[in-house]
């Protein structure tokens, strides 16, 4: 069988597309063919594993699936006739406990075979599962239907990039089949997504991370004085530029293919890179994974914070929010000093772009408000965004501790 990484080359789409040509029929004449939708996904999800791996892999996919599909289940069956919010913490512990696993794992601090459950898209399906349990604590979720989250749990097009979907609105998706107008209005909206999408991934990205960012990274290596060269300013720049350009792309592509299943999929990228404030882009830059982390570790910190009268200050709660979030988010991308340094550092600004709104609105009768400081702000968050680039690649491990 051949090994097809998501939207990696042309030819995935060529496959994927002739099996979605049914799916996008039976659509247009107002049906909509489960278990086919269900079997695409399937069989795409294990063209994605190892060559040689195909057992080791898809068995690690089925336990993790049955371990998340039981826990959804249990809580759901619990929750219906009590709240206590031990079980609940218990709960969503046992839901990222193999997410946990692999991230430890990949750090070396155990055997490495033990990593084995580390498959392609763990990450973006431990964020449904735990929003599902989430959302079925806040009594958002009340039933539990197993096959609708099967379906949202193995749903293909957003499994390896996002953007994360709730359970919530993708089951209204689901459930219902968009009417032929509607339907040929997504499948015209998913066509501009895969051109932009692959002048994003196979033009732009390309050109930045595979020309561009390997010749900067040389003349940096080979300039290394005392650790510090400037070539390390290009490596942060040509970085931030193939991190757009390449994410971007992979999520046009998961929400062109979303919509030729008739599934509206959120947006995930909306110009970042004009944010006027770190907490604008955040709003702008993988909007499905900080709108979770707003909804799911932020205002769940703050709200405790403030039931419980853990500190005095409503402001002290905020600003550790702030950085609680950004630090879950650095260790979510992996156990490394750079990831981590990335969060608190993201963490950090928006405090201080806090600390400033406070102080604007205090003096916005002396702080100037025109197109030149909105260009400022701009041009000020841009740059602080590139340089957190600089840490968030890793290129400064190789370049302090192994050059």
């Amino acid at each position: 069988m051949p090994n097809l990484q998501p939207y990696a080359d042309p030819t995935y789409f060529v496959y994927l597309l002739a099996a979605l040509v049914p799916l996008a029929i039976a659509l247009y004449f107002g049906k909509r063919p489960v278990w086919y939708e269900i079997l695409v996904s399937l069989l795409f999800i294990v063209l994605i594993f190892d060559s040689g791996h195909y057992v080791d892999q898809g068995l690690a996919l089925l336990g993790y699936s049955v371990w998340q599909f039981f826990l959804v289940w249990a809580y759901t069956a619990y929750r219906r006739v009590k709240n206590n919010r031990w079980v609940f913490y218990l709960t969503c512990l046992l839901s990222i406990l193999p997410i946990v696993a692999v991230r430890v794992g990949a750090t070396g601090f155990y055997k490495p075979e033990l990593t084995a459950l580390g498959f392609l898209g763990i990450s973006y399906l431990t964020f449904r599962s735990l929003g599902t349990i989430i959302e079925t604590r806040d009594k958002a979720q009340e039933h539990f239907r197993p096959v609708m989250f099967l379906r949202f749990m193995l749903f293909m097009p957003t499994l390896s990039s996002g953007p994360i979907d709730r359970f919530g609105r993708f089951s209204k998706d689901a459930d219902t089949v968009p009417d032929r107008s509607d339907y040929i209005d997504m499948l015209g909206q998913a066509v501009k997504w895969l051109f932009l999408g692959f002048l994003y991934k196979f033009v732009l990205s390309y050109f930045f991370g595979e020309v561009l960012y390997p010749q900067v990274q040389q003349m940096a290596l080979a300039d290394n004085h005392g650790g510090f060269s400037w070539w390390l300013i290009p490596v942060a720049y040509v970085y931030g530029m193939y991190l757009f350009f390449d994410f971007a792309g992979y999520s046009l592509f998961a929400q062109a293919i979303s919509y030729v299943m008739g599934i509206r999929s959120p947006i995930n990228f909306n110009q970042p890179y004009r944010a006027k404030n770190i907490k604008d882009f955040w709003n702008r830059w993988h909007m499905s994974l900080s709108f979770w982390f707003r909804d799911f570790v932020f205002m769940r910190f703050v709200f405790l914070a403030l039931k419980n009268k853990w500190f005095k200050s409503r402001l002290t709660i905020s600003n550790i929010a702030y950085l609680l979030n950004m630090l879950v988010m650095g260790f979510w991308h992996g156990l490394t000093w750079y990831y981590i340094l990335y969060g608190f550092l993201h963490g950090s600004a928006l405090v201080i772009n806090d600390a400033w709104l406070r102080f604007k609105k205090k003096h916005r009768d002396q702080i100037p408000h025109n197109k030149f400081t909105e260009g400022f702000a701009i041009f000020l968050t841009f740059h602080f965004v590139m340089f957190s680039f600089l840490i968030f690649c890793g290129f400064l491990d190789t370049f302090w501790f192994h050059h």
